[in-house]
């Protein structure tokens, strides 16, 4: 389902990231652990399409991305890969309703009100249905931010960083929804991370 082969990045065309080779299985849940400054969001950013590799293949459900039009990347990623960015983004004019039902608008899918509200209860964040992204906090910038990652049921789900601004309650809760969800979709995910809590929650893991 999510397949890496000699891939490699340069952002000045000098120093050059080489990344270990990932054959992540469809329904495998995996966890990507690394230091600040080891490539982890560089990595992310390849997998979920939103940089292009030096070199290398990256295949999603046996599809390479790297040959995909910017437009049709656009639409796949929008169907088949949900990202959890380590700093959340939103369109700050509207509420957190209105910004999951955007992401389903953009992936071509049916507004799912039923769906978005029931993620947004299990993320506890489920009384800020109606609020502006404004009048959050950070932590609950960040469950809505997992909820909209996942509010298309997709293939693979990348998680970078999803519980650095959680306490312990709320990083095994959301670490919990994020397997279940993948389950249930029997979709791959990928936890991108560096908190060593995680280490316990998740058996499958790749040091970088």
């Amino acid at each position: 389902m999510l397949q890496t082969k000699n891939l490699k990045f340069s952002y000045d065309g000098k120093t050059i990231l080489d990344f270990p080779d990932i054959n992540c299985q469809r329904g495998e849940q995996w966890l990507l652990i690394g230091q600040s400054g080891s490539g982890k969001t560089t990595l992310l950013h390849l997998l979920g399409g939103l940089r292009k590799p030096k070199q290398g293949e990256i295949l999603i459900d046996g599809k390479d991305t790297r040959q995909l039009s910017s437009t049709a990347l656009d639409k796949f990623r929008g169907k088949n890969i949900g990202i959890v960015f380590q700093k959340p983004y939103f369109v700050r004019a509207l509420t957190v309703e209105e910004n999951l039902m955007l992401a389903q608008q953009l992936a071509g899918q049916d507004i799912n009100r039923e769906y978005i509200y029931k993620l947004l209860n299990q993320l506890n964040v489920g009384h800020k249905f109606k609020s502006k992204i404004d009048n959050l906090s950070e932590g609950e910038k960040q469950r809505v931010s997992i909820a909209r990652a996942l509010v298309n049921r997709p293939a693979v789900i990348l998680a970078d960083e999803p519980t650095s601004a959680l306490d312990d309650k709320n990083c095994q809760e959301v670490i919990k929804l994020l397997e279940q969800q993948a389950k249930e979709a029997n979709a791959t995910l990928l936890i991108v991370t560096h908190d060593g809590r995680l280490k316990d929650l998740v058996k499958n893991q790749i040091q970088l």
